[in-house]
Order: structure tokens, then sequence, then C-alpha cells
């Protein structure tokens, strides 16, 4: 197994490219997953307002012929989603697309976060900044920087107790390799609720003004400690890819399991306060169990919205574990 915790370091994204744009003095950013010919996708999502972009073409009734060629993960709330235009500009510049008579056209969906608490809202991803995450993207080496960068430049997680208690979210991922086959995991944390270690205790989140953690392992506590921020405002978006070759269905399987993993390193998760999306991707390099991929996607989303948490540093006076990491 292969999960990163302590630094940045090489990740196997069974062939799917990453790429970041981060505005760190906006507070915001995007991240773009091109993926290689041949991808399908599928997408489970939950919530009050998902901000979102092509996730129809998702559905699991819709037909299983169709490539998708990038997803996006942005900041900005819905404003974000523009950046979308640029994935598919950089796209289209190279023939990359769904065949149509006149001219190809890609297939990006795309999901939001809401991250307008440390910015108000002054500034948003745009086309431009999807475009140069692509560029990014194209150069990836295995390399992934994990915390304040792209999508989750701006993200904040245990905001159930109101804004003077919350703490840093970020980017992070994680990935796991059994022989041939890869499951791995992205997730921007965003979320209303701690984040918990495999034991339950928590990692990041909700702190009290003199020190220590509001919450214990009662989960009940969260519901008498309440005070969060408006529905819609607090998203973890997750993508998980495997180089296992997978039937629609069974794709739409694998994100109901990536919410799984939501709910293990989220307390609490799926709130009405929480606009939680997951992809899931394949890459149709080699066969496996299901059952297997199911379970290792449970581990990895989780282990990666750890990480996002892990390596998120302290911006505008909000305080992020990764100020210790070396």
């Amino acid at each position: 197994m292969l999960y990163q915790k302590k630094q940045n370091g090489m990740i196997d994204f069974a062939g799917v490219r990453i790429g970041h744009k981060t505005y760190p003095e906006y507070h915001t950013g995007c991240t773009v997953f091109l993926c290689p010919e041949g991808t399908r996708a599928s997408v489970d999502a939950r919530g009050p307002a998902p901000g979102s972009r092509e996730l129809a073409l998702l559905a699991a009734d819709k037909p299983e012929d169709k490539d998708v060629h990038a997803i996006v993960l942005t900041g900005g709330s819905a404003f974000g989603l523009a950046t979308a235009d640029g994935v598919m500009r950089y796209l289209a510049e190279r023939g990359v697309g769904h065949p149509t008579p006149i001219r190809p056209v890609p297939i990006v969906p795309a999901a939001v976060v809401y991250d307008f608490f440390l910015n108000q809202g002054a500034f948003t991803p745009d086309a431009a900044g999807g475009y140069e995450a692509c560029g990014a993207a194209e150069t990836f080496d295995g390399h992934v920087a994990q915390g304040n960068v792209g999508a989750g430049t701006g993200v904040l997680v245990g905001k159930w107790a109101g804004f003077e208690h919350m703490m840093k979210g970020g980017f992070g991922v994680a990935s796991i390799r059994r022989q041939d086959t890869v499951v791995a995991a992205a997730a921007v944390v965003n979320a209303v609720g701690d984040i918990v270690e495999a034991d339950a205790g928590v990692l990041a989140g909700a702190r009290g003004l003199k020190g220590g953690w509001l919450a214990d392992r009662n989960e009940l506590r969260y519901i008498e400690f309440s005070v969060p921020p408006a529905a819609g405002t607090n998203t973890t978006l997750v993508v998980v890819a495997t180089n296992a070759s997978l039937s629609r269905s069974e794709l739409a399987r694998l994100t109901h399991q990536a919410h799984n993993g939501i709910a293990i390193a989220v307390r609490p998760s799926h709130t009405r306060h929480d606009g939680d999306i997951a992809f899931a991707l394949t890459t149709r390099q080699t066969t496996a169990s299901i059952d297997l991929i199911n379970a290792m996607a449970v581990q990895v989303v989780s282990e990666a919205i750890r990480n996002g948490v892990r390596h998120a540093r302290t911006a505008a006076n909000v305080s992020g574990l990764g100020d210790s990491i070396i």
C-alpha cells in the first residue's frame, strides 16, 4: 500500500494527470484531472446545493460509450464553473473531445466548493485558470502538491461550532496498489464537520478558544454545539480513479463507496449543510473484482481527506496542521 501522509510525494493516479492553478493571494484555485483516452466516469452528488456542471452525462441511465476527457474541481462557488470553459478550450485546441460531425466536443464535468470566507468573494477562478491548470497537468510526473493548493487553497473544516473555531482544510491524495490494480483518490476538504483519524479521534476541526477539541467521540455533541453556516457553503469533493475496467453500474457503486469513505473521515458527514460530490473514473487498463476495488476506494478516500488537512497550512489567521510538516 502507498499512503501519502507527511510530505508531498509520488502518487499513482491510474494514468490520470493532475494539475493545479493556485491564487494564494486570493485563497482560491482550481484543480484539473486530465483523463487518458477511453476513460469512463460516474458521479454521486449529495447535499442540498451541489454546484456542478455536466453531471447529468454521468448518470447511470446514460449510454456507456462516452469518454470523459477531464474533471474539474474548483473554488469560487458557481462562478468557478467558468474554469471548465478554459479546460474545454485547452482540449479542443488539441483535438480532444467527443466526436461530432463538425468538431470534437470535450466532456468536462466540474464541481465547486464555496471558499469565500477567506477572500470575501473578491476573486474567483476563471477560464484562464482552468487553462493554466491543464498546462500543469500536462507535465504531471506523479508528484502532487497537497494542502493549500488548487481547489483546496481556501477551504475550511470544523465550521459546525462557528467560524471562530474552524481550521484550515485542503487538497489531499492517497493511493493503493494491489498487484496490477491501482485505486487512487483526491479530495477537496471543505466540510462543516471535523476530520477524524481511523481511531475516531479528531485530527482537525472545531477547536476551543483555550485549546482542545470542542467535540468528543459522542456524535450528539455536534448537535448540542451546532452553529453551522448556510447550506451549500460546505462541500467535500472526491475523485476516485482506478485502472480496473468497470461497467457503468459498477462505477456508480464505486461512487457510493467513495461517500462511505467520506463518512469514515468526516464527523458528522452528509449533513443538510454539506453538498458532497464523488466522481469515479476507470481508465480500463486491467481487470479486478469490484468488491476489491470498492474496499480499496473506502480506504483511499478517507486517507485522502485526512491528507488534505495534514498538509493544510495556516491562512488568514485560520490555523492549519501543515505548519508542523517539514
